[in-house]
């Protein structure tokens, strides 16, 4: 439980940490919260040569709504969404987060750009259609969450760039629901699942997204149940049979809390409930 030897550095703007990460090359990681990379740096899964801590860069902090949406900075801390009512989705999506010791500490860029398929965060990025801005060597640029996540623990993020900021749509007109199952409360996810639904004016299902925690190598939206849902009837019975087609397509990584046919299982039941909140039935 003791990391191997590291050099580390903690830059006070923007250029010098993008500089310190240039001079590192490969070997050189970024420090954000620290819950995801210094345990795996314990256990001698990650060894990177420099550390380069974010803690003193300013403007990398901060929640403002700004044209529908909400601008997140990237050092940002899950407490800090997790008091913010006024977030909706990602405000209940980070009171879940681990427990209230993680939640103090860790932050909303380290959790994306860690890209962990079991994290919360990311999956409700996906659902809600958000972004990231990442800045580098050659300048800034906006990567689409569908975009983002690429494989287990591999995001579009270059090696060379810092994670600035986040946009999340602020889903005005939408009912939302997250359900998370887990063993114990502080838990990884077994699967969670995302739920945005808007009601068209007749009561129908004018958008449905439903984005899920830990059924792949990268947070998922469940196309069928989407598609089974739009332009129809929004009742218990359109959701139930919707709810049915969750998990078609998946392939859920099984462990020793839970078979793939299990996840399927849970995926199917979660994402009922989920859809039940979100249409306020």
């Amino acid at each position: 439980m003791i990391p191997a030897a590291f050099d580390y550095t903690r830059p006070t703007s923007l250029e010098e940490a993008l500089g310190a990460l240039r001079d590192g090359g490969e070997d050189a990681k970024l420090l954000a919260g620290g819950h995801s990379l210094i345990p795996l740096m314990k256990l001698r899964l990650a060894a990177p040569a420099l550390l380069v801590d974010l803690a003193a860069v300013p403007g990398l902090g901060g929640i403002q709504r700004e044209n529908g949406h909400w601008k997140i900075g990237a050092m940002t801390r899950h407490v800090e969404l997790q008091n913010s009512d006024e977030l909706g989705l990602l405000q209940r999506v980070a009171t879940l987060i681990a427990d209230q010791q993680v939640r103090n500490r860790g932050t909303i860029g380290g959790s994306l750009a860690h890209g962990d398929s079991a994290s919360d965060l990311p999956t409700a990025l996906v659902a809600a259609e958000g972004s990231v801005t990442a800045t580098g060597p050659d300048g800034t640029r906006e990567i689409a969450a569908a975009d983002l996540f690429q494989d287990y623990l591999t995001t579009a993020l270059d090696p060379v760039e810092v994670l600035t900021e986040v946009r999340m749509p602020a889903l005005d007109g939408y009912g939302w629901g997250y359900r998370k199952f887990t063993r114990r409360a502080e838990d990884w996810a077994m699967v969670g699942v995302v739920a945005l639904v808007k009601q068209g004016a007749d009561g129908s299902c004018e958008d449905a997204r439903v984005a899920f925690t830990n059924m792949g190598s990268t947070p998922l939206r469940a196309s069928a149940t989407e598609a089974a849902l739009r332009g129809g009837a929004l009742d218990a019975s359109s959701i139930a049979a919707a709810a049915e087609q969750a998990a078609e397509g998946t392939e859920p990584p099984a462990d020793r809390n839970a078979s793939a046919d299990y996840k399927r299982h849970l995926a199917r039941v979660l994402t009922k409930q989920a859809l039940t909140e979100a249409a306020g039935l």
